[in-house]
């Protein structure tokens, strides 16, 4: 009966649009075999946009004393990669514009092989050339591409360049104006990917619909036609199972299988083993279910409260964006360290290593897009590229376990266009991955009375769960106004408190009352869990923000100094007065079986 339930839930949503394009993405790119091409690379800063007419993709040098070449890579300084250029040099800390990027590479072409060139992200337009030739663009600062290279390659010596363009514009995703630092460069890990010539591009294997007991699911071959055969193994849960193509490369796969399921108490991944001529990929997935029965989220068919926390990709200890191990490693450990079972990854796809760290450590997590604040609703280009972003997202993360939701927007503005645009943004998601709970984190509420806050955003019909940013106390009114206010959901669905908080710069102590200390933050926090723990249908929350990050709207010297201050944690590590608060209200929710 359940299941039943859940497939006419989701067939209600059902708009009138076209499905948007497959990626082109390669799934589990950590699982192939690759080569990396990070470390430092040559850089021209390009601040008046030369390098296209001027040819730095060609890297020319002059070859007699009398050829004038107006650039040189061999002559610039070095820019490290993964990293982004404003905390590298302080001369482009609030630079926005095109750097040029070089890496000099050599590479020995081996028979049956096709390479690829994958990066993990770039911020913001891309476009990448390899040996003098365009390999393609791209645009979106927190989403994976590649291109495949194998024709291009040279035997020995190569030159892959990179345009890297940061500027913001009125028609991106996200636009102009967004709470973070606007970190430019190629900010994550670069690669060569080694494959056959048939391979297995994608795949996706996880629980079917409101089965705990049945596996479901499909790969993808690339270069492969019809009647190949493609194996499945789960070797601890006793599963062999051969498959054969259809004209297209796919296989779908539905069977049964015994599984200890993953969950925050036991993140259990089996290894899965898929195979297909020459090309096998091993993968680590973990199996659960999670949906919506009313007021509550249902994990592995069991309620579950989300004790969670927001936070950037911001480095810990350090200026600049993270992308390493050790800052996942560092950033979890403190979201574990609060007591926490959830975290919000804000306001974009993060790093895959704290999405894969995440399924490791047992954390349920809400992954978002960059629809933040105000877009261009009525572009059809601007929602192309959104959709793009979405689905690459999905096309990444779709067999990790952790990732519980998938989020199509933050604070948006309540207006018609603006409805139509992120409707399909949640229709495009729900026929991208069906496995999964869709919502948003929105901050239109009903204050006629000045006792009560009703969540009343129209978007809300369409979400499975209802995210709320609410800033009583800091934004208008004072903290102690939480203890008298009621609220009111327009629907009857979960509700996450997606953010609340106030700033303070650690060390700065003063009285309760006095903005920007600790005590006054702590306060608030006090004040804000005795008001949500009354809050309707209550699910979780995840509190603004784990750690201190940077932002050129955060101005007020000797306080904020470029920074948001509403961080738990200072950006160089130290726990503020909120965070054992945060910590003590999840302790006593967790013995309570929350």
């Amino acid at each position: 009966m359940k299941r039943c339930w859940l497939v006419l839930l989701l067939a209600g949503w059902a708009y009138a649009s076209p499905a948007i394009a497959p990626s082109t993405l390669i799934a589990n790119v950590p699982g192939r075999t690759t080569i990396s091409l990070n470390g430092a690379w040559r850089a021209i800063v390009d601040p008046f946009e030369n390098g296209k007419s001027s040819g730095f993709f060609r890297d020319a040098k002059p070859h007699s004393k009398s050829d004038r070449v107006e650039y040189s890579f061999d002559a610039s300084p070095v820019m490290n990669v993964p990293g982004d250029w404003n905390s590298q040099r302080d001369q482009l800390m609030f630079y926005e514009g095109p750097v040029w990027y070089r890496r000099e590479f050599s590479y020995h072409k081996r028979p049956n092989t096709r390479v690829f060139v994958y990066f993990g992200a770039v911020n913001y337009l891309t476009s990448v050339y390899l040996n003098g030739e365009k390999l393609g663009d791209h645009e979106g600062g927190f989403t994976a591409f590649n291109f495949e290279v194998t024709s291009g390659l040279r035997d020995g010596e190569n030159i892959l360049i990179v345009e890297a363009n940061n500027v913001r514009r009125a028609d991106a995703v996200p636009a102009l104006k967004f709470d973070w630092w606007n970190y430019g460069g190629i900010t994550r890990d670069v690669m060569l990917v080694e494959v056959p010539t048939v391979f297995i591009q994608d795949y996706s294997v996880q629980l079917a619909l409101g089965s705990q007991n049945e596996i479901a699911g499909w790969a993808q071959l690339n270069g492969g036609q019809s009647s190949q055969k493609v194996t499945l193994e789960i070797p601890e849960a006793g599963v062999h199972q051969v498959l054969t193509t259809d004209a297209s490369g796919r296989v779908t796969f539905h069977f049964e299988a015994k599984l200890d399921l993953w969950s925050p108490a036991h993140p259990k991944l089996y290894e899965v083993i898929l195979s297909s001529g020459d090309d096998t990929v091993r993968d680590q997935i973990g199996f659960r279910t999670i949906e919506v029965r009313g007021a509550n989220i249902l994990l592995n068919g069991k309620p579950v409260f989300l004790r969670g926390i927001s936070m950037h990709e911001e480095a810990p200890f350090r200026d600049g964006r993270a992308f390493s191990q050790e800052d996942a490693q560092t950033l979890l450990g403190w979201v574990k360290d609060l007591g926490c079972n959830f975290v919000r990854f804000a306001h974009y796809p993060h790093n895959e290593n704290e999405i894969r760290l995440a399924d490791r450590m047992g954390l349920m997590v809400w992954s978002e897009i960059p629809v933040y604040w105000d877009i261009d609703w009525s572009n059809p280009t601007t929602l192309s590229n959104a959709e793009a972003q979405l689905r690459d997202e999905i096309a990444r993360d779709h067999n990790r376990a952790a990732i519980i939701l998938w989020s199509v927007s933050n604070e948006t503005p309540v207006k018609p266009e603006r409805l139509t645009f992120l409707k399909q943004l949640a229709q495009d998601a729900r026929e991208l991955d069906s496995t999964r709970l869709i919502t948003s984190a929105m901050n239109h509420v009903d204050n006629t009375d000045p006792d009560m806050r009703t969540l009343s955003d129209p978007l809300g019909e369409v979400l499975d769960v209802l995210g709320l940013n609410e800033y009583l106390g800091w934004y208008g009114g004072r903290p102690e106004d939480a203890d008298k206010m009621q609220w009111k959901l327009a629907w009857d669905k979960p509700l996450i408190v997606s953010e609340f908080g106030g700033g303070a710069p650690y060390g700065r102590h003063g009285d309760a009352d006095e903005i920007w200390t600790e005590e006054h933050q702590e306060n608030l926090y006090q004040h804000q869990l005795g008001m949500v723990e009354r809050m309707p249908n209550l699910a979780g929350l995840t509190p603004w923000v784990l750690m201190d990050f940077r932002s050129p709207a955060r101005m007020l010297p000797g306080v904020q100094d470029y920074h948001n201050r509403k961080g738990l944690i200072s950006n160089r590590g130290q726990r503020k007065l909120a965070f054992y608060t945060l910590q003590k209200f999840y302790k006593k929710m967790a013995d309570a079986g929350k």
